[in-house]
């Protein structure tokens, strides 16, 4: 029984496709979308859609066109189906649930934080576009979430590659990426990190440097720990930025003589 109906059922989705009549690939796309076979319901969708636009369903069919999309992880596509419903039907009772959706297709597409993060911040504008709309939405505690998600990996993508050009002993650019990253980000999550990464640089830079430069460097340096003390007297790298400090003041004593 069981074969036999799954037969039909395929012989229905197969013969809906290639059907002319419009009204058949509707109503079985509308159906298969309810039992949530997006997979199937999507197929059909994207041959109703260009029929009803303009029409009184072409808002309904639009929308779970891109939700079906949605479901079966063609978020690039749903994204771009929720982003047409809206310029289609501002006025719609389902626009902030497809403008919800269209934001989280682009979260949903966001990279490790190890590849480049335009994608990432195309979709935290996105939601954050939301969150400023919608300050009522039910979506809105994940909307916030997920905002909050891409920041950290956005940060994560620019400390990252301020501590990596100290490993390859850049320490100009790694101190000049250091504070382009607490400018960017004053309220981050790697804030005491990078701190640590800009007084190690400068002190890496100063240790390198020619003897009339040396002084004003490691005076630098001096700084960049007071500053990461001031901030965190309790650093996690208190011992290591204290010897460190220790090195910079016998440098400084060395120079004056």
């Amino acid at each position: 029984l069981l074969v036999t109906i799954t037969l039909a059922s395929c012989s229905e989705y197969q013969k809906a496709l290639k059907s002319e009549d419009i009204k058949v690939k509707y109503e079985l796309a509308e159906r298969l979308f309810k039992e949530g076979k997006f997979k199937k319901s999507s197929r059909l969708f994207e041959q109703v859609v260009p029929r009803y636009r303009g029409k009184p369903q072409g808002e309904r069919v639009t929308y779970m066109y891109g939700k079906s999309l949605f479901e079966i992880g063609q978020y690039f596509v749903a994204a771009y189906q929720f982003e047409r419903f809206a310029k289609s039907y501002p006025k719609s009772d389902s626009l902030q649930r497809a403008l919800f959706f269209e934001a989280k297709s682009y979260y949903m597409e966001s990279p490790r934080y190890s590849i480049d993060q335009t994608e990432t911040k195309k979709a935290i504008n996105k939601l954050q576009g939301f969150i400023n709309n919608y300050t009522d939405s039910p979506d809105l505690p994940e909307a916030n979430k997920m905002v909050s998600e891409l920041t950290t990996k956005v940060e994560k993508k620019a400390y990252e590659i301020a501590k990596q050009y100290n490993t390859i002993a850049d320490y100009k650019a790694s101190i000049k990426a250091t504070e382009n990253f607490l400018s960017d980000f004053p309220g981050t999550s790697f804030r005491e990190d990078a701190m640590f990464l800009k007084l190690d640089s400068t002190y890496k830079l100063a240790s390198k440097s020619f003897i009339t430069l040396m002084e004003e460097r490691f005076e630098d340096a001096s700084s960049a720990y007071r500053t990461l003390i001031k901030f965190y007297p309790e650093s996690k790298y208190k011992e290591e930025a204290d010897e460190i400090m220790a090195s910079i003041t016998q440098e400084l004593e060395k120079i004056s003589k």
